[in-house]
């Protein structure tokens, strides 16, 4: 259901299409907007450009020109992952067109309750079993997902009612382009050093993602990782009522985890390892998802049911296969070393690795102490591969291979591999030197595994 917004009746310029610049777009125009959009990907094989000018819309394509803009416009709508240095960018900022992204207008033209889920890890997963969860909550007819998940919240906010609760993901990209953003509830998973490319400082890095709070009041409820000093701290920047949640601490109240079984409020609601998915990261996602399902009163046996039963998000720690007592695990949502940490940790099996990518200019000596010991094989490819060469030799891997692709890595891990070995693809980078998306790179190792076990079984 769309309601009035302050955006109704603007003229909008909104830079870059995909999923999301598609979406807002209609969604200004259904709130009576003057609606541009300019996409810097030519015409041909631009389908959601042809779309939109087979239904009336002004499209120009091809170009970004900072001449596109001028101050007759009120607002630039930009997709999340263009950056602030675009010449269209900095030409609407320098004649004050205020630059903003598609969370902000969805969310201005929705009745629906909405929680909003940040971090630099787990924010998929927490989102989905949040959503799960309120599924179940007496407060609402139904529960939807959306935002960074893959899905434009302003598709769904249209479906949505008063009586319906929108769960969604929110990137440091998408928040950074908000100003009146206002969840109900909002959580911060956790905060690592990402996307530095991009926000140039961790503080901006961290700023961004603390703008999912800042519209906060006492009526709302703001869920914060409690297992790092600097994220407590964090949290006295809010209005909202703070809950925490650990699995490193016993808490007065919140979520927390102690001695294998998990609380909430000092009282039981379940044995860790009950929980389908492996991994303690995967604990502390639960744990903030339980947060939120108590705020809005699910039940312990809910909130039971979906953890047991919840077998993880593709591309993020996925399940894949087993066959030659070898299990194969995709993990392409692993962009940086904290996720390809937390994946090494959540098995206690030996592991034969894939990992390589984007050179973004880091070493990988962060990753040493949890390859080591863990890691008997690992199979390195992509810009990054010397680099993580290095990184094996210090973590005394004596098994390291390197190989052109993802597609020779597969075969190649599996030739290298134990029975009993999990055979993860956590690659540490992210995909853009081979791949257009992680989530690209995730399909083609699992299309690999499936032909390397059919391989096995001709």
């Amino acid at each position: 259901m769309v309601k009035n917004s302050v955006y109704a009746n603007k003229k909008i310029l909104v830079l870059g299409l995909a999923k999301s610049g598609y979406a807002v777009a209609k969604l200004l125009k259904k709130i009576n907007c003057e609606v541009t959009v300019v996409d810097s990907n030519p015409l041909e094989g631009n389908d959601e450009a042809k779309q939109l000018i087979g239904e009336g819309f002004k499209v120009i394509t091809g170009s970004n020109d900072a001449k596109l803009i001028d101050d007759s416009y009120d607002y630039v709508v930009k997709n999340p992952g263009i950056p602030y240095s675009n010449p269209l960018i900095e030409h609407a900022q320098s004649i004050k067109v205020p630059v903003i992204t598609e969370p902000e207008i969805a969310y201005s033209c929705s009745d629906a309750t909405m929680v909003a889920v940040t971090g630099s890890n787990g924010k998929t997963t927490v989102t989905t079993l949040i959503q799960l969860m309120l599924d179940h909550s007496p407060q609402f007819n139904k529960a939807y997902y959306a935002g960074n998940i893959g899905i434009p919240i302003s598709d769904v906010i249209q479906k949505a009612s008063t009586k319906d609760v929108v769960v969604t993901e929110l990137s440091s990209f998408q928040l950074e382009g908000t100003i009146d953003l206002h969840p109900q509830v909002a959580v911060l998973n956790n905060i690592y050093s990402a996307h530095l490319d991009f926000h140039k400082t961790r503080e901006n890095y961290i700023n961004a993602k603390m703008h999912i709070t800042k519209n906060q009041t006492p009526d709302d409820y703001f869920v914060v990782n409690w297992n790092e000093s600097e994220w407590r701290k964090l949290s006295k920047r809010s209005k909202a009522q703070v809950i925490p949640f650990s699995d490193q601490q016993e808490l007065g109240f919140g979520a927390y985890a102690k001695e294998g079984n998990i609380y909430y409020n000092r009282h039981l609601i379940m044995n860790e390892d009950d929980i389908k998915v492996p991994g303690e990261h995967n604990v502390q996602n639960a744990l903030a998802a339980i947060n939120v399902a108590k705020i809005f009163g699910v039940s312990d046996g809910d909130i039971i049911e979906v953890l047991s039963k919840f077998s993880g998000v593709k591309h993020r720690i996925q399940y894949v296969d087993q066959f030659n007592d070898r299990k194969f695990y995709n993990d392409s949502k692993a962009t940086n070393i904290e996720a390809t940490t937390v994946a090494l940790h959540a098995f206690k099996e030996p592991i034969t690795l894939i990992a390589g990518g984007l050179d973004r200019g880091n070493t990988f000596d962060e990753l040493v102490p949890s390859l080591k010991g863990r890691v008997h094989n690992i199979i390195v490819y992509g810009e990054t591969a010397e680099k993580l060469i290095d990184a094996a030799e210090k973590a005394e891997i004596s098994n390291i291979v390197q190989v052109n692709n993802l597609k020779e890595a597969v075969p190649e891990a599996y030739k290298q591999s134990s029975e009993g070995d999990v055979i993860l693809l956590s690659p540490a980078c992210a995909s853009w030197d081979q791949f257009d998306t992680f989530e690209q790179r995730g399909d083609q190792f699992i299309d690999e595994v499936n032909a390397l076990k059919g391989s096995q079984n001709g």
